[in-house]
């Protein structure tokens, strides 16, 4: 029986127990980006295609690029001054230098959308905080990739100045409802899990948190698919399928999950060939290190039935 495991909305594990998809499409919703990621479960092992439908913003949060279609762009808060014009068209200056286009740049002191770009036709329309005029030259140059390519390592520069400079933006109301954030399941801990492949593969520098998703239902039965893993590249939260938390589930499965979940947000979206990659080259080799990387390929596999009876 062939399945696969699929990522969307961030990142999500499909199995699906019906065929095997070799081509995964990336949909995104107006004010949510997300991935997807598959795993083939044939038994040779095919290479995986990818397929580029709408774009991921690796920025997350404070960092939303607008569609490229004829949407508006977001409307500025009204400004408290009014800035120089002479400091825009040299901020204009010093990221058109780092890009390829025609840059046309507002200023604003939005309260969310500290960055919001659309692209058309090699003319890019860019809105951006106040807190970018003075900005220091490695800013400046990652705001020039992040702008033309939505270079994933940029937009990572991009949200640790956002947050650096957080007091530059107006106080904003606290969202009403929170996630439910749940780390301890009855076998296994995701936190203890996160932690241990965060150090020992990334030396730390993955920023996200991580849960088990809703609660499975009472009654068991056969799923013809199931998302197993997500990602939220806006939340920057990793969510789980509570169908992994069982006895029969080996640990190194679990881990390659989240690994592969960690992988999005440290490479964002590769535009590098023109095309928005959620899994580029680099990335599938690199998921490839995770120690275990074959076996949880096998047993998952093998365990497919098992996997989807929940």
């Amino acid at each position: 029986m062939n399945s696969k495991l699929l990522h969307q909305n961030g990142v999500s594990n499909l199995i699906n127990s019906e065929k095997v998809l070799n081509n995964i499409g990336v949909r995104r919703k107006v004010d949510l980006s997300s991935i997807q990621m598959s795993f083939p479960f044939e038994r040779d092992e095919k290479p995986r295609k990818l397929v580029k439908k709408q774009p991921v913003n690796p920025a997350r949060k404070a960092v939303n690029p607008v569609s490229r279609s004829n949407s508006t762009l977001p409307m500025a808060l009204p400004l408290r001054k009014v800035f120089e014009p002479e400091k825009i068209r040299r901020l204009e200056s010093r990221i058109q230098a780092h890009m390829n286009g025609t840059l046309v740049i507002t200023v604003t002191d939005n309260r969310s959308s500290i960055i919001s770009v659309k692209r058309i036709a090699g003319k890019y329309e860019v809105r951006l905080h106040h807190m970018f005029l003075n900005a220091p030259f490695r800013v400046v140059m990652a705001l020039g990739r992040y702008i033309e390519k939505a270079d994933g390592p940029s937009g990572i520069i991009l949200e640790n100045f956002i947050e650096s400079n957080s007091s530059m933006i107006k106080e904003t109301l606290p969202s009403k409802k929170s996630p439910r954030m749940e780390t301890r399941g009855k076998y296994f801990d995701l936190q203890e899990i996160y932690n241990s492949l965060n150090k020992k593969y990334f030396d730390n520098t993955i920023k996200a948190s991580i849960t088990w998703g809703k609660p499975l239902g009472r009654t068991s039965r056969h799923h013809q698919s199931a998302k197993m893993g997500t990602y939220s590249l806006e939340e920057k939260i990793i969510r789980i399928h509570r169908a992994l938390d069982r006895d029969f589930i080996p640990i190194y499965f679990i881990e390659s999950i989240v690994y592969h979940e960690m992988l999005h947000q440290k490479y964002g979206v590769d535009e590098s060939t023109g095309k928005r990659l959620f899994h580029p080259p680099a990335f599938n080799e690199e998921e490839k290190k995770f120690d275990f990387y074959k076996q949880a390929r096998m047993w998952e596999q093998k365990n497919v039935t098992a996997l989807l009876y929940f």
